[in-house]
């Protein structure tokens, strides 16, 4: 029996120390592909953890052949997706929304904050610049190390678009670096008025 399959035979039995194992490996990434995503580090929590629940419900119902962490991943971003539906139609809530541009770090201080360097800073401002249908990608892709058919699976779309909202973030990102990194234009100094007659 092969690990992964080893792994969803004692998910599936009830095994707590697999559970617990599968919640150390995939915490901190589903954390911060979900605090990327929504901007939010206290959803993104929130998220995980119902997640995480959801993976402890199901588990005895999981196929043998399931690939963990493309169903957590999965499950995850679909719970976003639901959030995000819900969050449209409370005024309140969308009033509070804001963008989170530090490094997506569970266990981040705030001196670790503080302390990012501007280049990070840059790209974190960049990434969460991007349209959600291209953020999604590269973070699962670009961040997480998914393949693309990975993250196809997990987003529901076929490689081959996958593929091509990943080539097509990373041209919005490089657009952007390049427009910040772009030298503010000098202001024309003015004239001296002429003295002649």
């Amino acid at each position: 029996m092969t690990g992964q399959r080893a792994q969803i035979a004692r998910l599936k039995a009830g095994d707590a120390a697999a559970f617990d194992a599968v919640y150390e490996r995939y915490r901190p990434r589903l954390f911060s592909f979900l605090a990327r995503l929504s901007g939010e580090r206290a959803l993104a929590e929130d998220l995980v953890q119902e997640s995480f629940m959801k993976l402890a419900r199901h588990a005895p119902r999981l196929a043998d052949t399931t690939r963990i962490g493309a169903w957590l991943f999965t499950v995850a971003r679909n719970l976003f997706i639901s959030h995000k539906r819900w969050a449209l139609l409370d005024i309140a809530r969308v009033s509070e929304l804001r963008l989170w541009t530090q490094l997506a770090e569970p266990q981040a201080t705030p001196l670790a904050v503080a302390t990012a360097s501007e280049t990070e800073q840059l790209i974190e401002r960049a990434i969460a610049s991007l349209p959600l249908a291209y953020r999604e990608v590269l973070l699962l892709v670009a961040v997480d190390g998914m393949t693309p058919s990975e993250a196809a699976t997990v987003i529901g779309l076929k490689p081959a678009a996958v593929r091509q909202r990943l080539a097509r973030a990373r041209v919005m990102i490089r657009a952007y670096l390049d427009r910040a990194e772009a030298p503010a234009p000098c202001p024309a100094s003015p004239r001296p008025k002429s003295t002649d007659p």
